[in-house]
């Protein structure tokens, strides 16, 4: 039985199918030589890895703020259900900053979307 002397692995898109080592990215020709046994290959060396994206745009109203009790209430970002400590209103909006290092938590800053009292907590 002749063997096919060619191939030696049976490779996923992305590797060498002679030694199988991962295949650089694409260059400017669009071929690659595989960096331990120095084949050739072409873009059919990655079958068809295309992705395609889908980018869904917000309404321009969905950041509209509901009216309570006939008051304009303005946010400074996403709105959460938290009590406001100085004027009791139910309504506060949010941002979040990493301010410590990265193995500690955020820094969440409220602001009451009425009396505009603002608080902070580290989560």
């Amino acid at each position: 039985m002749e063997q096919n002397s060619t191939v030696s692995f049976i490779s996923t898109p992305g590797f060498c199918s002679d030694c199988g080592s991962i295949l650089p990215l694409l260059g400017d020709k669009g071929n690659v030589t595989c960096y331990a046994c120095k084949r050739i290959w072409g873009p059919e060396a990655f079958g068809d890895m295309s992705m395609s994206y889908t980018i869904h745009f917000n309404k321009t109203n969905v950041y509209a703020l509901s009216k309570q009790n006939d008051e304009k209430e303005e946010a400074e970002g996403p709105i959460v259900e938290r009590k406001c400590p100085q004027c009791q209103n139910d309504k506060m909006s949010y941002a979040t900053l990493q301010l410590r290092s990265a193995d500690e938590g955020q820094t969440v800053f409220y602001t009451c979307t009425k009396c505009k009292f603002k608080e902070t907590e580290n989560s």
